[in-house]
């Protein structure tokens, strides 16, 4: 007979007490309370529309009401300081990404580390930039564009959703490795730089492929190339832009991450959790109709993922001289 359960016995509590002692005894795996995941952007985003997409499988599988925080402000800093500091039980969640990774270089004064502070727990979905031009742009191909950029130096427009965002610094990494000049145009956002490249106004964006692909799909844009080593799925027939650039590679991706000190069982039942629920026909097929691939892995694959990630725009944001105080 186990040990504790002799020794209560042997105080006199009956047999239909055991339950009880034993829930007492045992550590619960996740917080009993809603479990909320913090994101840093208004509703309407992909990330938004990502996390009320799994949100309710979420909740069946932990058992527990699953809550959607939107805290906007800072470029989701802080979004992120707040997870940072919350209780490590799994209770609070973040929704991370590529701004994550980025910011650790682009601001030089912050009150967390992301890496050190923020253990990664499940990823959600990944999908590469697409190299988009103007139909009307003279270059047809990455290879054709790399010599047009080389022969008419600082006249191409890069058009981006903004200073230090991953379009702007995919270009940027590009500028580095091609040996090509282009002007940054940042705009506001993705929907008005892609309104404004459709327009003609800037000659080239690299644009997230669930902003992008109705604009390539009609014949608004041309795409070129993508981002990530492998061709993209939703967009068949488009070469990876390291085809031309050996060793180009972005990948735009979404995550759940937890306060560091969270206990590795409640990050483990976490990610079983959310890696079920990706692998939900109807979750998997409406992420790749954004254009993206569900994201499963586990938390030590995401956690090398994500610093991996790190380092690859440090050198951009580095290059690009673009910084954030």
């Amino acid at each position: 007979m186990n040990l504790l359960r002799r020794e209560v016995l042997s105080l006199g509590i009956g047999a239909a007490a055991w339950p009880l002692v034993s829930r007492l005894t045992r550590a619960e795996p996740i917080a009993p309370r809603p479990v909320h995941i913090v994101l840093g952007f208004a509703p309407g985003g992909v990330g938004d529309i990502a996390l009320r997409l799994i949100a309710p499988s979420l909740q069946q599988r932990l058992g527990q009401l699953v809550v959607v925080d939107n805290r906007p402000g800072a470029g989701g800093n802080l979004a992120t300081e707040a997870v940072v500091e919350a209780r490590p039980d799994g209770g609070t969640l973040m929704l991370a990404g590529p701004r994550n990774a980025i910011h650790a270089t682009l601001y030089k004064k912050l009150p967390f580390d992301f890496i050190r502070d923020i253990a990664m727990v499940a990823g959600i979905m990944q999908s590469p930039l697409v190299m988009v031009t103007n139909p009307a742009f003279a270059a047809k191909s990455v290879a054709e564009f790399i010599s047009y950029a080389k022969a008419n130096p600082g006249k191409v427009n890069m058009a981006s959703a903004g200073n230090g965002t991953a379009q702007h610094l995919a270009g940027e990494l590009l500028m580095m490795m091609a040996g090509v000049s282009m002007v940054h145009v940042p705009y506001r956002g993705d929907p008005a730089a892609l309104a404004d490249l459709v327009a003609g106004r800037t000659q080239l964006m690299f644009a997230p492929a669930t902003d992008s692909i109705g604009f390539v799909r009609d014949g608004r844009l041309r795409a070129l190339a993508v981002t990530s080593l492998n061709p993209s799925p939703a967009l068949p027939g488009i070469p990876p832009l390291a085809a031309v650039v050996p060793g180009y590679e972005v990948t735009l991706w979404l995550g759940l991450g937890a306060p560091k000190a969270t206990p590795a069982d409640t990050v483990a039942l976490l990610n079983k959790a959310a890696n079920a629920s990706l692998a939900e026909p109807a979750i998997a097929n409406r992420i790749r109709e954004l254009g993206a691939e569900p994201m499963i892995m586990s938390p030590r694959e995401l956690d090398a993922f994500v610093a991996a990630d790190t380092q690859r725009w440090a050198a951009a944001v580095k290059f690009s001289g673009a910084k954030v105080d």
